[in-house]
């Protein structure tokens, strides 16, 4: 059985990414296109901005459009995904979050309505990411005395948060793996006399730019030596294809909050 698929944000970067993504998936059909009102693409085939037609209209009616879908994509703002949320909640359909920059009480809301439908969230849906989070434990263990960690990510100039939720996501892996509290122990910035750097904190650097897609990296700073590891993103498509994955996963599913690891069963 085909699996009907919800995009929001439909005729955005992302939301084309993903549109092209269920277009090529055979065990996937496009069940509805969701944009907010007064965009100029309500009302029009979403099938036109991939250039494959597929009478599906573009709608601002969440709850019209979501009727019969199995599951909601949502790369949106954080505003948006929990009205999404709270309808797809109402109706049974699960939900594919890849929407960043959530305060921890709209993550607890989140959690609240995973009691009730099934929930895939993670800043970022790629496979060589999630790799990466898994290398960062081990290198974070081996690397746990005398090397100094920072985060450094760069994004394309429309992004609206900093830092990345991938940025964020490493820094938490890493305070996890090393039994520190990233709440008190990030620095995001530095400017003027600072002082000598606190070997417990973990740096963040954030960059606006261009087009670039998504780079991360995290730095291990020792004496005599330093560690690089990097992931770069060249195409939003990757991360199209990893919602889609979880997308699948959560067919399988009826309630709870995963991740990537979990669809990718790394967990």
């Amino acid at each position: 059985m085909s699996l009907r698929i919800a995009v929001a944000g439909a005729s955005g970067r992302m939301g084309r990414e993903l549109l092209s993504a269920v277009h090529q998936d055979a065990n996937a059909t496009l069940g509805a296109a969701l944009d907010r009102a007064g965009n100029d693409f309500i009302g029009q085939d979403a099938g036109m901005l991939i250039g494959a037609p597929n009478g599906i209209k573009v709608s601002a009616d969440v709850e019209a459009a979501l009727k019969g879908c199995d599951v909601l994509i949502d790369f949106t703002r954080p505003e948006a995904t929990l009205q999404h949320l709270e309808i797809c909640r109402k109706l049974g359909v699960k939900l594919v979050i890849g929407t960043t920059g959530f305060s921890a009480e709209q993550k607890q809301l989140i959690q609240d309505a995973s009691k009730d439908i099934s929930i895939m969230m993670a800043p970022n849906m790629s496979v060589g990411v999630n790799v990466l989070l898994k290398l960062l434990q081990q290198a974070s263990k081996a690397l746990s005395e005398g090397y100094d960690i920072e985060i450094v990510e760069m994004h394309h100039r429309h992004k609206v948060d900093a830092p990345s939720g991938t940025a964020l996501r490493l820094g938490e892996v890493i305070a996890e793996t090393l039994g520190r509290d990233l709440a008190t122990d990030a620095v995001y910035g530095r400017e003027g006399v600072t002082g000598e750097r606190d070997p417990k904190t973990i740096g963040f650097a954030t960059m606006r730019g261009g087009d670039v897609v998504g780079d991360h990296t995290v730095v291990f700073a020792g004496i005599g030596e330093r560690i690089e590891i990097s992931h770069k993103a060249s195409s939003r498509a990757t991360f199209a294809q990893g919602a889609l994955r979880a997308s699948h996963f959560l067919a399988g599913k009826s309630a709870g909050l995963y991740d990537m690891q979990d669809v990718l069963g790394m967990a």
